[in-house]
């Protein structure tokens, strides 16, 4: 037994179909990592006697990242171009994907070592979630040496 679809329905149901097709992120909730919008929720990094805040972006990442803190942690160099923290648990992945407008001050995801980087330099490297940017007190990020690290949600 088969059941017909008047022409209307199966037109209607063509173009969602067409739609979906050429706007996959858009249709499953996905943002473009190029232009993810920024949250309200901002979050404020302290060691060796400096304090840094960063804003969150919208993507399921940064929102894993906001539910773990408040989180001690030990910061430390990394190349010539950022710090890095390892987190206690790998952060999901859902929803990644690659981004071309990278800037010194990012908040990243290394999603192979699971670890955060926080870039204070250009940096262009395959693998990398960006969580977020931050706003003030970046300029802590040169000093160099490995310091305990607190992070917690501020807003």
């Amino acid at each position: 037994m088969s059941m017909r679809l008047p022409l209307s329905t199966r037109r209607e149901l063509l173009v969602v179909a067409m739609v979906i097709c050429a706007f996959p992120g858009r249709s499953f909730g996905r943002s473009d990592p190029n232009n993810q919008e920024r949250t309200d929720v901002r979050i404020k990094f302290t060691f060796a006697d400096y304090t840094m805040t960063a804003t969150l972006y919208d993507n399921p990442s940064a929102r894993d990242f906001a539910s773990m803190l408040p989180l001690n942690l030990k910061i430390e160099d990394f190349g010539s171009n950022e710090k890095i923290a390892y987190l206690p648990r790998k952060l999901t992945v859902e929803g990644h994907g690659p981004f071309s407008n990278e800037q010194p001050y990012d908040l990243c995801y290394y999603m192979p070592w699971g670890n955060l980087a926080m870039f204070y330099a250009d940096y262009k490297y395959p693998g990398l979630i960006r969580l977020g940017r931050f706003d003030e007190g970046f300029q802590a990020l040169h000093v160099p040496g490995e310091f305990p690290l607190r992070i917690e949600r501020i807003q």
